[in-house]
């Protein structure tokens, strides 16, 4: 089961890495972007809104859509 929660790109990093604060607690996670992203060269930056989809074990999460 996946969990999708919204959030802000705060920071960029090397090979695809994000720092993402969640809008609903305003944590910060460490984040990656998505295979077809990267593939269609999805471009995100600082500032962006971006849908992400949570780990059940808690690891990083996938950014899956910028809105």
């Amino acid at each position: 089961m996946v969990v999708s929660v919204s959030g802000v790109v705060i920071e960029a990093l090397p090979n695809t890495f994000f720092r993402v604060r969640r809008d609903d607690t305003g944590e910060e996670m460490l984040t990656y972007l998505s295979g077809k992203m990267r593939l269609h060269r999805i471009r995100v930056l600082v500032g962006d809104k971006v849908i992400v989809e949570l780990e059940p074990y808690g690891g990083k999460g996938r950014i899956v859509k910028r809105t």
